[in-house]
């Protein structure tokens, strides 16, 4: 029944158009999109009107089956493709070699499927073979999956059912968080209480709940009831949830097996539900899934009549998830059909781990970048910071200029500029000054330092110069004792300072007389 539609607009669908039989691939790609008309199902997915699913010709729980597409009778002739489809259906087909009731097209059923990037889903709900009606309900509202087995009789079950699936639907949460499922749960016993009180349903009425979200890798499970929730991990079959059942007590104290508890005569009371008790509590936790993994709900209509070991040879068997569910009702119908039957089967298809891997990595290198920025940032600001308070004196074209920073560059970058041009040569430097200057600068504690040694440089040169002017004139006076200037008439002087017309020797000289003028010159004695 479902949560959100009591009504089934399918049970007046002609039977020549279900007689065919529709490959389960048609139905895959149509019960999702169906699904909230399905009578015991609790769907959030709809489909436009022109696109509803065509179901069976039965009452009102004959599970949606699609035709190829709205126009696909008339196009059949057309098309020589149509019969291809039907010998190669997209949904796997069972190996032949054991007798199993079919599941499609009979009255009282519900099916869905679906797929996401994440998971993939299918379901069936089955009246049984002895049951008049179906008082089980089921919710998917990806991630969320949830059986509810009804109890109470006709006009109650599948009332007190309904309640639970549209509250736990209302109530779940959308990350796997098994505490909030738990308590959608306890809200939904509430809401099925009140509905008694307000006259939905009949008093007493109640319903089990089994509820998974997947989450990624993570999966919350909240629990109430005998309905049970199964883990296919690695092709082995684990019951994760335990039964809240006389007969699991029984089990649990090691009175009875496992196997004679699904044939005890008090395998139908259970200790703990929904509808009955206000402070009734949830079971929930959380578990690891992987990608590959398949989980199973199901009501008692299954596990009641088909073991575990044969449950997980069939689930280890389907190649999807409808198939799984489809064999399982059929499993279930097969053995004797004694109690309604709903099974939902989830694959988990990418559960994130590699995905988070991959972020994981693309976040720490990026966390590596830009921890390297900030490193860089931080070297390189401290760099500059550290030159602009340095100072030097280097050389600029000819002359010393005065450089703030340091003399270097950082990936191109200069760290000094120029801030004060000196008439001071380079050239009339020591040798040694001129060549500390060329080659790393002379470093300096401030601007002011470096103005005084610029001036320094200045004296020294003006001091040199002076030095060397005064070292000159020395040099004249030694060649000129007496300060006189030389002779007009071209006399010639000795080093003896004596007229060069004069020999002190002997007194002897020599006057020779010529056309151009007297001319006086000394023999040095002879």
């Amino acid at each position: 029944m479902a949560a959100e539609d009591q009504q089934t607009p399918l049970k007046d669908t002609p039977l020549e158009e279900v007689v065919p039989d529709v490959p389960p691939a048609e139905a895959v790609g149509k019960h999702a999109a169906a699904a909230d008309e399905a009578v015991h199902a609790a769907v959030d997915q709809s489909a436009p009107a022109g696109e509803e699913a065509t179901p069976a010709p039965q009452p009102k729980h004959a599970a949606p089956v699609e035709q190829p597409a709205p126009s696909a009778p008339e196009d059949t002739h057309d098309e020589p493709a149509a019969p291809e489809d039907t010998t190669q259906p997209q949904e796997p087909v069972n190996a032949p070699g054991r007798a199993t009731i079919p599941v499609e097209g009979r009255a009282g059923a519900d099916a869905t499927c679906g797929k996401n990037a994440f998971i993939s889903w299918g379901a069936r709900s089955d009246v049984g073979l002895v049951r008049s009606h179906n008082e089980d309900s089921f919710l998917i509202r990806t991630p969320c999956f949830a059986v509810c087995d009804g109890m109470g009789g006709h006009a109650a079950g599948e009332v007190a059912s309904s309640i639970a699936v549209e509250t736990i639907g209302e109530k779940a949460p959308a990350t796997a968080d098994d505490t909030l499922l738990g308590a959608a749960i306890e809200a939904a016993n509430q809401a099925v209480i009140k509905g008694a009180e307000e006259g939905r349903g009949k008093p007493g009425m109640g319903c089990t709940a089994s509820a998974a979200l997947i989450d990624g890798n993570r999966m919350a499970i909240a629990h109430v009831g005998d309905s049970r929730i199964y883990l296919l991990h690695a092709g082995t079959l684990v019951r994760v949830t335990r039964d809240h059942s006389y007969v699991e007590e029984l089990v649990d104290a090691g009175q009875i097996t496992a196997d004679e508890a699904r044939v005890h005569p008090s395998r139908s009371i259970i200790t703990r539900a929904l509808g009955s008790d206000p402070d009734m509590y949830a079971d929930h936790f959380s578990i690891e899934v992987s990608n590959g993994d398949r989980v199973i709900l199901c009501s008692d209509g299954l596990s009641s009549m088909v073991p575990d070991s044969e449950i997980e040879s069939l689930a280890v068997s389907s190649a999807t998830p409808q198939q799984a569910a489809n064999n399982l009702v059929s499993a279930a119908l097969t053995a004797g059909g004694a109690d309604n039957i709903t099974v939902i089967v989830v694959d988990v298809l990418n559960d994130g781990v590699a995905a988070a891997a991959r972020k994981h990595s693309m976040g720490f290198a990026l966390r590596v970048v830009v921890a390297m920025v900030l490193v860089a940032v931080v070297v390189f600001g401290g760099i500059f910071a550290f030159a602009k308070n340095e100072w030097y004196l280097g050389v600029d074209g000819d002359t010393v200029g005065i450089y703030q920073g340091i003399d270097g560059e950082v990936l191109g970058i200069s760290l000094s500029n120029l801030v004060q041009t000196t008439a001071v040569e380079v050239s009339d430097l020591p040798a040694n000054v001129a060549t500390q200057l060329e080659h790393g600068g002379v470093r300096v504690d401030s601007e002011q330092e470096a103005l005084s040694t610029v001036e320094s440089y200045r004296t020294q040169i003006d001091a040199e110069k002076t030095k060397a002017a005064e070292k000159a004139a020395e040099v004249t006076a030694e060649g000129n004792p007496t300060g006189e200037a030389a002779p007009a008439d071209g006399t010639q002087t000795t080093e003896s300072g004596t007229d060069s017309g004069t020999d002190s020797a002997n007194g002897d000289t020599a006057t020779t007389a010529d056309t151009t003028g007297d001319t006086t010159q000394t023999n040095g004695g002879e």
